[in-house]
């Protein structure tokens, strides 16, 4: 009942429903050509990226610290497709190596959202008090923030599994359907912490450099703001998706029969960002492009 667990789900839904099924092809015909194209522009862009914004933040570059640990989640995110192309194609997949896919693309998925969190204040700070705060946009501050939002993320997503019962299992790609009213709460506190709260501070950060720049034209702050737009994007409707199966699915066999194919849609869409991140911030970043040149 969360990201990937709906990777998982859609390739195991004939096998492991029998109760309450729903037969889509979406994603046996659409997951494999959306995903190979990702995988194919991302996983370079991303390699490309991490040596970027590596070589920006020997040279002292704090907002490159958080660039590294973004390109490292969203490079993780992309190395996990070709599993879940697999598993839409029906491949023998087993269960622990599912399981591995699945904590792995959930964590990125997350700790990605937090960064974008860091990254906004960071620019919040430098252009609204440039004067002020100069302790917390060093490299040292940067590299132990975003140390901090890996290791609260890996602890909360092991909370909240650990309270779903899917750890003691380790049966992390099976999950019933419709959702269960434990894992609909469990799904609500991810739309809640995962999404909403890094949107709202996004958007705070963005609103305030917004009118601190009212009368300057600057090209990172417009790099920033498409990122702003390509986070949305990807997000809104998955979240809005799920958050509809929060409310409506629970014990209701015909919403969820209803909300799967939007649902596998949005699922894919998120995909999105992994490969628009790098490619918005170090690869159009005038510092990253002095870099490669």
């Amino acid at each position: 009942s969360d990201l990937t667990a709906d990777h998982s789900q859609a390739s195991n839904s004939l096998e492991s429903y029998s109760s309450c099924s729903s037969n889509s092809s979406v994603e046996q015909h659409m997951y494999p050509t959306v995903y190979s194209l990702f995988f194919i522009v991302g996983f370079p862009a991303n390699c490309l990226s991490l040596f970027v914004a590596w070589k920006l933040a020997l040279q002292g570059n704090s907002m490159a610290v958080y660039l590294v640990s973004l390109c490292v989640s969203d490079l993780l995110y992309t190395v996990t497709l070709p599993v879940w192309i697999g598993m839409a194609q029906r491949w023998n997949i087993s269960d622990q190596l599912c399981g591995v896919m699945y904590l792995i693309m959930y964590n990125s998925f997350y700790v990605g959202s937090g960064l974008l969190c860091c990254i906004s204040v960071d620019r919040y700070l430098a252009v609204v008090y440039p004067l002020h705060f100069h302790w917390v946009r060093e490299v040292r501050a940067a590299a132990l923030l975003s140390a901090a939002v890996w290791l609260l993320e890996i602890f909360l997503h092991i909370l909240l599994l650990h309270h779903m019962g899917a750890l003691q299992s380790f049966n992390l790609c099976h999950q019933p359907m419709p959702l269960t009213q434990k894992d609909a709460d469990v799904a609500l506190v991810r739309v809640v912490l995962g999404f909403l709260f890094p949107l709202v501070v996004m958007t705070l950060c963005f609103q305030q450099i917004m009118q601190s720049l009212r009368r300057s034209r600057s090209i990172l702050e417009e790099e920033r703001r498409k990122v702003g737009i390509t986070y949305v994007a990807s997000f809104v409707p998955y979240q809005t998706v799920m958050f509809l199966r929060v409310v409506l699915e629970p014990g209701a066999c015909g919403w969820a029969r209803r909300l799967r194919d939007p649902y596998l849609v949005t699922v894919a869409m998120t995909t999105l960002n992994s490969t628009l991140d790098p490619i918005i911030y170090c690869l159009i970043n005038e510092s990253a492009k002095r870099e490669i040149g």
